[in-house]
């Protein structure tokens, strides 16, 4: 009896933090994956053994997901990949997660620099990159954007990040509607505040930030990657299906 091929899940940003965690729990259902990193390769590498050790195959590709531009040898690249470790040439799930946020101390001081750093990685990045997999990407599949607490609620500092990913949400619920017709559901995971070394470790290294988001959170804890990454992995499975145009925050509850 033939055995049945695995479903692959493609995850930008794979390498630590919440992506790291989405791509072991996305194993740990019984799918392959493939990663990207942009400089950490080391690190990316100990994450495909990581989903190796759990009996799925697993590949890493470099990718820097604010260069627009290099997304055309990247596919040529990724489709090398899926033929070559996976024997295929196509992708169930996209995550489209990489990115990174620019610690600005208000809107006022936020330059044009910043603003477009922003906006490559997080919407514009986002945009052309799952418009270039899309013909990869298999019928009755899905996609999983994520967003951010920041578009509910304003932390100073954060204006033109949040405002990225709420251009993020608008344009999943855009998918949703174009691409049912594919059995493709599109979804967002907006985390909370969560202890990794996003925006420069900001709250892992600072205790007075971690009592204040305690303070302001149902359940009065500092949130972790490990409580992303089982969300992510669910909306990568059949059960999730009839899930579609959602936004799923996952933030134990803050400011509610």
């Amino acid at each position: 009896m033939t055995q049945a091929k695995s479903r692959i899940a493609f995850i930008t940003g794979g390498s630590r933090g919440l992506g790291r965690d989405m791509a072991i729990n996305i194993a740990k259902k019984g799918l392959d994956v493939v990663i990207t990193y942009n400089s950490r390769k080391d690190e990316a590498l100990a994450v495909v053994a990581e989903v190796e050790n759990l009996g799925q195959k697993a590949a890493a590709l470099q990718l820097n997901v604010g260069d627009i531009k290099s997304f055309d040898t990247f596919i040529a690249g990724l489709t090398t990949t899926l033929g070559g470790t996976f024997n295929t040439d196509k992708i169930d799930y996209l995550v489209n997660n990489a990115g990174a946020n620019v610690v600005i101390p208000s809107f006022a001081e936020t330059t044009e620099e910043n603003f477009d750093e922003l906006l490559n990685m997080h919407f514009k990045g986002v945009f052309f990159l799952t418009q270039k997999i899309l013909p990869l990407l298999n019928d009755d599949g899905g996609i999983v954007n994520i967003s951010s607490g920041l578009t509910r609620v304003s932390f100073p500092g954060s204006g033109a990040y949040g405002s990225m990913k709420g251009a993020v949400e608008v344009l999943t619920r855009y998918l949703a509607k174009e691409l049912g017709h594919r059995g493709i559901n599109a979804n967002v995971v907006a985390p909370g505040a969560i202890a990794t070394e996003f925006s420069g470790g900001r709250l892992k290294n600072s205790p007075q930030l971690q009592e204040h988001i305690k303070s302001v959170t149902a359940i009065p804890r500092i949130g972790q990657a490990e409580d992303i990454g089982g969300v992510v992995a669910f909306l990568c499975t059949p059960e999730a299906k009839w899930v579609n145009g959602q936004r799923i925050e996952a933030s134990g509850g803050m400011f509610l």
